[in-house]
């Protein structure tokens, strides 16, 4: 085209022409181990499509209002067109693009693969410059910007194909039981029925073949949820770290100061609670992890396994509230002790304890939580602090200096946005200094396990 291309690259945004009506994002790649399943979601506010209308892809190419459509153009390409009027007067708070192997193979082996949105006399393209080890790639979102939209460049990878990457977004797909009983053309018969999920269905194959001669196979049932798809990332990370056997007691901790109110509005909190969640179903010696929430004042709530996430933090702690609730400022210290309170008396055990604690900032009590640290330090205790957002996190950015310490039992990263950062990428940091601790803490006695 004849204009202005911008080159993304993965987490950075561009905008649209704000005076085109009108956009085409196109996905298409050079070479490909199979043919590519395109697809769009529709998403609101908690990042899941209102209804299954608003998943389009290849059978359902377009949604109600016809704000989307899709247009395939090959066996590696395909395009969406996009009503920027109707969108923007839609509910829908993004569009999220992704790609999916139909058929064997990962994006490692994928070749020039990019998604570009071009509108006006603009247009913007991402290109996938080293290969992700998953069959399914979120590319990039369309979302809104003011009265127009912005491209931000994602590259999320996925395991498993199309169905865990849908019921991500809140699509319901059928089981594959449900899709062999349709036949092509039936009602019931969708891509989504029919995805392939190349690992699972090895696994229920391998059952089939074991049954004794005579007696029916039994059906096939794949039944994937959320954290299943976080937990292969979190073995794939743990594996990296050399660390895959090692088993620990997990607990996350969330603040729940005012500030943090648009975070637990928008369902950012339930979201780091299902990706922290698959961490103790992989790691925790029973797969249960456990929970606080604080602010002015510190709860422990109920421990939760791979059985009870579903709307979580609605159903215990659903957002800041200065009456009947923990208060809205920042008091790391009260929750800090609690926890040690639990694991040295209340609870104490031999293996260690791995504390993802989650902040947005405004950490002003230097003294108290140093004194913590340097306290925690002869424990099996080991604090992962994620930061939320630019703010201002202070001892929390100098532990790497605190004094005083037995041994160094902290870490601290922060992240701008933590929904657009990959699972790979956030497993790989919050396993950063673990290891390292695991073997001063062993060296040092701390840990006897």
């Amino acid at each position: 085209m004849d204009g202005t291309i911008i080159n993304l690259v993965s987490g950075s945004n561009a905008k649209l022409d704000e005076a085109s009506m009108n956009a085409r994002v196109k996905i298409s790649c050079s070479s490909s181990p199979a043919e590519l399943d395109l697809s769009c979601f529709m998403v609101g506010p908690d990042g899941r499509v209102p209804a299954d209308d608003y998943f389009i892809f290849y059978n359902q190419p377009a949604d109600p209002q016809r704000a989307v459509r899709f247009e395939p153009i090959d066996k590696y390409s395909g395009e969406f067109v996009i009503d920027l009027r109707a969108l923007q007067s839609s509910g829908v708070e993004k569009c999220v693009f992704a790609a999916t192997l139909d058929g064997p193979g990962t994006f490692a082996e994928v070749r020039g693969c990019k998604i570009s949105a071009a509108a006006g006399n603009t247009e913007l393209v991402f290109a996938i410059t080293e290969g992700k080890a998953e069959t399914s790639l979120v590319l990039a979102e369309l979302y809104r910007h003011g009265q127009g939209f912005k491209l931000r460049a994602v590259g999320r990878g996925f395991h498993g194909g199309l169905k865990p990457l849908a019921e991500a977004h809140g699509v319901e797909v059928e089981d594959e039981s449900a899709a062999e009983a349709a036949s092509p053309g039936e009602p019931g018969h969708t891509a989504a029925a029919a995805v392939e999920l190349s690992a699972s269905i090895a696994e229920a194959a391998a059952a089939t073949a074991a049954s004794p001669p005579g007696q029916p196979a039994p059906p096939l049932k794949l039944n994937l949820t959320k954290i299943d798809l976080h937990k292969q990332q979190v073995a794939l990370s743990l594996r990296k770290k050399n660390i895959e056997q090692e088993k620990a007691r997990v607990a996350v901790v969330f603040d729940a100061s005012g500030s943090m109110s648009a975070l637990y509005q928008k369902g950012v909190v339930q979201r780091a609670f299902e990706r922290i969640l698959a961490v103790a179903a992989s790691m925790d010696d029973d797969g249960m992890l456990d929970v606080w929430f604080f602010a002015t004042k510190s709860k422990r709530m109920p421990s939760v396994g791979e059985t009870g996430y579903e709307d979580y933090v609605k159903r215990t702690y659903p957002g800041p509230r200065m009456f009947g609730g923990l208060g809205i400022g920042n008091n790391e210290p009260v929750v800090m002790a609690d926890i040690l309170k639990k694991y040295t008396k209340e609870d104490p055990g031999t293996l260690p304890v791995y504390v993802v604690f989650f902040s947005d900032g405004g950490i002003y009590e230097t003294r108290k939580i140093s004194k913590l640290l340097i306290d925690s330090s002869k424990h099996n205790i080991f604090w992962q602090f994620v930061g939320l957002g630019q703010a201002d996190y202070g001892v929390l950015r100098e532990l790497d200096d605190l004094q005083g310490r037995y041994v160094d039992n902290a870490d601290f990263f922060a992240l701008d946005d933590l929904d657009e950062v990959s699972d790979e990428e956030l497993y790989d940091r919050l396993f950063n200094e673990f290891p390292k601790w695991l073997r001063e803490a062993r060296e040092k006695g701390v840990i006897r396990s």
